[in-house]
């Protein structure tokens, strides 16, 4: 209650201060805003009436498939209109929300009145928030309304081509004598039309269809012979050859299809466009000569993929090993009947342009599908491979049987009076056939491009290699760059062109392609192509502009303030990090995506770190006290734990050392922050070197420190201050114990120095007859076993003689026992 009275005393302050400009700052909102309302119920009535129009001419043009496409192009247009204008009203409706919770809901009853102008403002507020909600209200209507039309056209159009396919015809009329006598009626008639016409052209206009047929010529000359000046070797067959890679076939089918293909496409557009723009065509004969150019565009594509795919005059080029016999006829049945099917599409146009009878069109296609039919059924019975044993082979047996079941089900559809269904396949095997082989071989080309090594061996990649600086990484990676946008190129120019000879009009794929770009809505998330790539550049772009920041600082700035190594080290990566995630985040930005939604995936990152990435995450941030702190550079001299040597690079993961063996070693960065390291180029390259030196008792000490004082001193390295020091350090078990200590400008100059000093105790120890003793080694006897004997001979003649002798002293024995003498002791001396 108290809170009440409070806020009811601060709206009498304000009433009575201020009331005059409040009334006005009122009346002015309400004049703004009831301006705003009728500008919108005018565009939504404009809006409706257009609405009105379409759904009346969508009633009238209920049979024309490419006129429903174009109404529902604009219903899309107008719906997107309707929720502009409901959208309009949003930044004032958050006003008069806001406005209407500072004043606070009307006291209820028993408690004290408001002030009239509080409540005065309160009920025109709630006015004019009830007539922007009824505009907003019927713009969302309207766009109701227009959706529902969409779906109605969508209805209409796949009820009309279910008809197509499932319509029947009698034949009994379509196959009568009266069918010539129209086809001749016809053909006169279009001759007529067409021989008017090439004599208004060739007296009024004779310089413009010159001009316009040169310029068109040229044009697609300019194409033709300048691909194939650039590009030769990569568009055409080279005979000499003899036995070329896989891609280098690939490369040539493709291409050779799609140049000659795109020059003549170009010719005949630009024909017609020129045409056009000196007023040469008329009404009939502009819609004559699109179909004629349709017709020679696919006749001419469908020969050159036939062509550079079996290759008839070079086997060794062939895509497909098949004899040059069968090759030459499976070109002529793929012409045949693209020639068929062109020439039935061409007559179908100028049927409906004429007005000709039913029966006229049906024995047209049935004559139409029936042949295309026989070609396949003929195609399928060939047999184009040669065994061993020289006979012939057929097609492997999916294809054969694929073939012969669409030839026999186009003859039986026609022969059952299904004209519209066999009519529909035969197109879809002459020119989505030659769509998805030719995109078919431009894939297995992009993905011969994009292996390991392949692109170094093409021609443009040999080019490169001799006439850049590219290595072979460099051009492998260039490599998976060209194979993803010859797929992007293949994606983006035969889907289309399949979808359109599948019944899509042009306006499905505009609009599909607007959806696409604008933004596809899955649940609560929004993917748009166009938002995505936006992204994608905005990164790339923030990620060379801080690549060449870097270089510009470290080049430029750092190297010419005569920076330290390391410091210089440490500002670049620090640069380089900020950038590159700078440029993420703006990127991310601009592909529309909503940093805030990132929240849950930021909390199951942080879940994620604090049990599985302890060790990353450490590792991380040690690498970043590293960079600030420094307590070591790049190029410093630096022992930690059993590693010593000269730090070469700082991430902020892990630090590259390479030890005086040259051998890498990466140390986590938590470990040295965590241990103890050595560092000996900390501050300055200044250190000491100890070199022991022992002498044989006896020795005159004073002597040899006095030798080695000056052999210390003499030294070119050895600095005089601090002055070089010689320690009497120890009475050794077997010598007396000196050791010199030198200290040196660059600690890095150790090895050398105390080489240098050892050879000269040596020199100088040998001429003053000074011994160095040497720890007394004991000497080990080994008894050696006897050779094995190798003289076999020897042997026995010695074990012959010990036998004589034992004999012989056995016998003087016996004698001399016999005599009853002793026998003589042997003399002592």
């Amino acid at each position: 209650m108290f809170l009440r009275l409070l806020r009811l005393l601060l709206v009498f302050t304000l009433v009575i201060s201020a009331s005059p400009s409040f009334e006005a700052m009122a009346q002015a909102l309400g004049q703004g805003s009831i301006g705003l309302i009728t500008d919108q119920q005018k565009v939504i009535q404009g809006l409706t009436a257009k609405t009105d129009d379409l759904e009346k001419k969508m009633q009238q043009d209920g049979e024309d498939d490419a006129s429903l496409v174009d109404i529902r192009l604009q219903l899309e247009d107008l719906s997107r209109a309707a929720l502009t204008s409901a959208v309009a009203f949003r930044p004032r409706l958050t006003d008069i929300n806001n406005r209407i919770e500072v004043l606070g809901p009307p006291p209820a009853a028993g408690q004290p009145q408001e002030p009239d102008i509080v409540t005065g403002e309160r009920q025109a507020l709630a006015s004019e928030k009830a007539e922007i909600n009824a505009v907003v209200a019927s713009a969302q209507n309207l766009s109701i309304r227009i959706s529902g039309l969409i779906d109605k056209i969508g209805n209409m159009r796949s009820e009309q081509f279910r008809n197509f396919l499932t319509k029947r015809y009698a034949l009994s009329e379509a196959l009568s004598p009266q069918v010539f006598s129209d086809a001749r009626d016809e053909y006169a008639n279009f001759y007529k039309a067409v021989s008017s016409w090439l004599s208004f052209a060739f007296k009024f206009k004779f310089q413009a269809v010159l001009a316009a047929t040169f310029v068109a010529l040229g044009l697609a000359l300019v194409l033709l012979v300048g691909g194939r000046r650039l590009f030769g070797r990569i568009f055409e067959a080279d005979p000499t050859v003899e036995d070329p890679s896989y891609l280098s076939r690939l490369s040539v089918a493709f291409w050779s299809t799609l140049l000659p293909t795109l020059a003549v496409g170009v010719f005949l557009a630009s024909t017609v466009f020129f045409f056009n723009y000196y007023n040469v065509l008329r009404g009939d004969i502009g819609v004559f000569l699109n179909a004629l150019a349709a017709v020679i565009a696919v006749v001419f594509c469908v020969n050159r993929l036939t062509n550079a795919a079996l290759e008839p005059r070079l086997p060794n080029w062939r895509l497909i090993p098949v004899q040059t016999g069968p090759a030459r006829w499976l070109v002529r049945l793929t012409t045949a009947m693209a020639v068929v099917i062109g020439v039935n599409n061409f007559l179908s146009i100028i049927n409906d342009k004429m007005g000709s009878p039913l029966s006229l069109t049906i024995a047209r296609s049935f004559v139409a599908t029936i042949v295309v039919g026989i070609i396949l059924i003929l195609m399928a019975m060939l047999r184009p491979f040669k065994a061993r044993d020289g006979s012939w082979r057929p097609w492997p047996a999916w294809l054969r049987y694929l073939a012969l079941a669409l030839g026999l089900f186009t003859i039986a559809a026609a022969l059952l009076g299904y004209i519209g269904l066999a009519l529909f396949v035969s197109l879809q095997v002459v020119v989505t056939g030659t769509a998805l082989i030719t995109a078919y071989i431009g894939f297995l080309s992009a993905q011969a491009i994009g292996e390991e090594g392949a692109f170094a061996n093409t021609t443009v990649g040999r080019w490169l290699s001799a006439n850049s600086s590219y290595e072979d990484a460099a051009l492998d990676q260039l490599g998976l760059v060209v194979s993803v946008a010859i797929n992007l190129m293949i994606v983006l120019v035969f889907l289309p062109l399949i979808l359109l000879m599948w019944g899509f009009q042009p306006g499905d794929i505009q609009a599909w392609a607007y959806k696409l770009a604008t933004g596809i809505t899955i649940g609560s998330v929004t993917i748009s192509v166009t938002g995505i790539l936006s992204g994608i550049i905005v990164f790339i772009i923030g990620y060379f502009l801080t690549r060449w920041f870097q270089g510009w600082l470290d080049g430029s700035v750092m190297a010419r303030g005569k920076v330290d190594t390391g410091v210089r080290n440490s500002i670049r990566l620090a640069v380089g990090y900020a950038g590159v995630a700078v440029a993420g985040l703006v990127g991310i930005s601009a592909a529309g995506i909503d940093l805030s939604s990132l929240a849950l995936v930021a909390g199951a990152l942080s879940l994620g770190i604090g049990f599985g990435l302890q060790n990353v995450v450490s590792n991380f941030v040690s690498g970043l006290i590293l960079l600030a702190e420094r307590p070591f550079k790049v190029g410093d001299w630096i022992v930690a734990g059993d590693v010593s040597g000269t730090v070469k690079k700082i991430s902020v993961r892990a630090t590259e050392i390479e030890t005086f063996q040259r051998q890498s070693v990466i140390l986590p960065n938590s470990n040295l922050i965590n241990n103890a390291v050595g560092n000996w180029t900390h501050r300055n390259k200044l250190g000491r070197v100890e070199i022991k030196v022992g002498v044989a008792y006896g020795s005159d000490v004073k002597q040899v420190h006095a030798i080695l004082l000056e052999i210390a001193r003499s030294h070119a390295m050895v600095l005089k201050n601090p002055e070089p020091f010689v320690l009497f350090s120890n009475f050794g078990a077997a010598a007396l114990e000196f050791e010199i200590r030198v200290f040196l400008a660059d600690i890095m100059n150790g090895s050398v120095v105390q080489n240098d000093i050892r050879f000269a105790v040596l020199e100088k120890f040998s001429d003053l007859h000074i011994e160095i003793p040497s720890t007394p080694r004991a000497v080990v006897e080994v008894n050696k076993p006897k050779a094995w004997p190798t003289d076999d001979d020897k042997i026995e003649a010695d074990f012959a003689e010990q036998e004589q002798a034992k004999v012989e002293a056995a016998a003087e024995a016996k004698k001399l026992a016999k005599s009853g003498r002793k026998a003589r002791k042997p003399d002592p001396s």
